[in-house]
């Protein structure tokens, strides 16, 4: 491997180990009551290491937020003609429901979904980043579909809007006491059913 290479690595495993420390400070004292300092501490880094990775304290439960739109994005626009947007991107979306499990129990409060589900600014969070996740979705599907920019506007919200069920649900049932492999093997099936709807619902449009 390259020099190049290795930096980038080591510099993907020091973005994840501040995130995961943001994580489970978060699940162990709230959003609120942690500062980037905090999370410097724990993930044994300087302040300014963290804010190399992340520019904002907020950033850190939205970590995913550019990897989802670029792979949602990246899916849509590689799909196979006559292939829905909705069934594009079904195999990333139920594996992202199938990660529920594979987070650390330590860290699983400390992640968007219930944080959203106790902390009113993180559940703004959550929202603002599934309008970025519907504007991207719809910039995706405008360049592969002759539809007009309003329509693929309404497409891509109800396409980021999956995600934001996933992220509600994950939180409210976690509230009500269900273990990390509860919320999969329920959720699962609820998504399966959702992209199955969108997928009768997007019919990709004919040129």
């Amino acid at each position: 491997m390259t020099d190049a290479g290795l930096r980038e690595r080591e510099k993907a495993r020091t973005r994840q180990a501040i995130a995961d420390a943001g994580a489970r400070l978060f699940a162990e004292h709230g959003y609120e009551q942690v500062a980037v300092s905090d999370v410097a501490r724990e993930a044994e880094v300087s302040e300014q290491t963290v804010y190399n990775y992340f520019q904002t304290k907020e950033q850190l439960v939205t970590d995913r937020d550019q990897l989802v739109q670029d792979e949602l994005g990246r899916r849509i626009r590689a799909r196979a003609p006559g292939t829905t947007p909705a069934a594009a991107i079904r195999e990333f979306v139920l594996d992202s429901v199938e990660g529920i499990r594979r987070i650390p129990a330590g860290q699983w409060r400390g992640e968007l979904g219930f944080l959203a589900a106790i902390s009113p600014t993180v559940h703004r969070l959550s929202l603002e980043m599934s309008d970025r996740q519907a504007s991207a979705l719809a910039t995706a599907i405008t360049e592969t579909e002759a539809i007009a920019p309003e329509i693929a506007k309404l497409r891509g919200i109800a396409l980021a809007s999956v995600f934001q069920i996933i992220i509600t649900e994950a939180g409210r049932r976690t509230r009500e006491g269900q273990s990390q492999d509860q919320i999969a093997d329920q959720l699962r099936p609820a998504i399966e059913a959702v992209l199955d709807d969108l997928d009768s619902w997007l019919v990709p449009a004919t040129t």
